[in-house]
């Protein structure tokens, strides 16, 4: 029978056989007066059998949540599992096997009463936080609606409804419970809500269920410490991983040994996580699965850059644990210890240091002789490439003053001492042949071919070395040969005149 179930039985009431009476305030006094009993429990039949009816094919987790808590008077109608007898016996059971020690399990773990026990008893813990918070948060919704968005794990939030009640000024209220980030969050919205105060009445509706989700937590510690103080039979390599406590919880969540086997390694790590609360903070720096893993001591002891790696390391183990623990292998929990040396070893190697770069020495300086290729062919490729008296000036700078400079596409060129007037020297630069870019052999003999059929040749023909222009007489035709004589009789006088001995005549 479904929990939608077991309300509608226990209403057992007839919705045709009693008045439909709301809540209506005094024509005389105007007060309010609160709905009586049975107007509840007809409005609430009615309420659950149209969502059985509308939602069949539903869970019975989303029934739940699509039941109206709001018009629940008692939390003891809609926690009716912590309230049956059934708990009351589970919790017995618990003292009872708590007071024996149990030395081994035979047979099958899973027809083991006492394994069974365990299991139930975490399912029904889970079950009831849910419907608890429910009914708090429907019912003190009116006075801070926003509180449920900005602390969402359960037990923290019964907390904060018990501990705010109707204050209107959070910062006279002690939340140290809750993380200091999120204290500051809800005291900043409490300021801005639109929430208006509970009445007595609703409000010790509310108090009633926040106490009955304490009384439930201080149950959920008494099954995990029991568990906890069983895990060495149940799952002896699983703990050996992980330890006891943690083995516990995992296996609580999981619903089971069997169920815990079937998970993915991936999904290990998000097992008992809460859902992160945006708030405005940044969580780029944080791990995004903090469950019931990440919080044990294995992870714990790891350092903060490396814990992501080592979830998934121990994830993948403890599933190995968990399907051996499964079919009863290895009690003495030798294989669990096994796979707790193999982890260790991977996360120290993992947080070790870098290995430090060897340095390598230079090798000795080895100059041997070598033959080296000489030859005119190289010396003229070496006065190709040589430095060039205008590249020494462009090197050079004179001391004292600016040198020119000139702008290239998007670069400027210093020239140096190139253009320097006073540069100490009295004739300029000379080019130096060696350097000089030169034609290749091909164009030069096509110049001088082109030269040749110009006839630029460089000599005159007889006929205008013949002619001489003068003023007086024209164009006159020049004997050439005579004019060579009348050159040599001058010379030869001019050397007879010259060519003798200077005598001083005495008068």
């Amino acid at each position: 029978m479904s929990l939608a179930d077991e309300l509608l039985a226990d209403f057992g009431s007839d919705p045709e056989d009693q008045d439909h009476n709301q809540e209506e305030p005094n024509s005389k006094d105007g007060v309010h007066h609160p709905i009586s009993d049975n107007d509840n429990e007809e409005s609430t039949t009615t309420a659950i059998k149209n969502i059985q009816t509308d939602n069949a094919d539903l869970t019975e987790a989303e029934q739940i949540e699509k039941i109206v808590m709001k018009e629940i008077q008692d939390v003891g109608r809609v926690a009716k599992v912590m309230q049956s007898k059934y708990v009351d016996e589970v919790l017995k059971q618990i003292d009872y096997y708590s007071q024996h020690e149990k030395l081994q399990i035979v047979g099958n773990i899973e027809d083991d009463p006492e394994y069974r026990l365990i299991v139930q008893a975490n399912n029904v813990v889970v079950d009831i936080d849910n419907e608890i918070l429910l009914f708090i948060r429907d019912h003190y919704g009116e006075k801070f609606t926003e509180l449920e968005s900005l602390v969402i794990h359960p037990l923290d939030y019964a907390k904060s409804v018990k501990a705010i009640g109707n204050e209107t000024d959070i910062t006279k209220v002690d939340l140290k419970f809750l993380q200091a980030a999120t204290v500051m969050v809800v005291t900043v919205t409490s300021t801005t809500t639109a929430g208006s105060p509970l009445s007595e009445h609703r409000l010790n509706i509310v108090m009633k269920a926040c106490d009955m989700a304490l009384s439930l937590d201080a149950a959920k510690r008494k099954i995990l410490d029991y568990v906890q103080s069983r895990m060495s039979l149940i799952a002896p390599n699983l703990s050996a991983i992980i330890g006891s406590s943690t083995a516990a919880k995992l296996i609580g969540i999981a619903g089971g040994l069997t169920a815990l086997s079937k998970v993915p390694a991936c999904n290990v790590s998000a097992l008992g996580a809460k859902r992160a609360t945006q708030i405005g903070f940044s969580t780029g720096v944080t791990i995004r699965h903090q469950g019931f893993l990440f919080h044990s001591e294995l992870i714990q002891r790891t350092p903060p850059d490396f814990r992501k790696q080592a979830q998934r390391i121990v994830s993948g183990k403890i599933i190995l644990a968990a399907r051996i623990d499964r079919i009863h292998e290895s009690l003495d929990g030798s294989v669990g210890l096994k796979l707790l040396d193999e982890v260790t070893t991977k996360l120290e190697k993992l947080s070790e240091p870098a290995p430090k770069k060897n340095v390598k020495a230079l090798p000795a300086p080895d100059d041997p002789a070598r033959r080296r290729r000489g030859g005119k062919r190289v010396r003229k490729q070496k006065e190709a490439f040589a430095v060039t008296e205008l590249r020494r000036q462009q090197n050079r700078m004179a001391f004292g003053k600016e040198e020119m400079e000139v702008g290239v596409y998007d670069e400027t060129v210093g020239l140096g001492m190139i253009g320097q007037s006073d540069q100490g020297k009295l004739r300029a630069a000379a080019a130096d042949s060696r350097t000089k870019t030169k034609l290749p052999k091909h164009l030069r003999n096509r110049m001088d071919a082109l030269r040749s059929s110009a006839g630029n040749t460089g000599n005159l023909d007889g006929t205008m070395s013949s002619l001489v222009m003068s003023s007086q007489q024209g164009i006159s035709l020049v004997n050439p040969l005579l004019a060579e004589q009348q050159k040599n009789k001058l010379k030869e006088a001019n050397e007879g005149y010259f060519s003798g001995i200077w005598t001083s005549v005495k008068k």
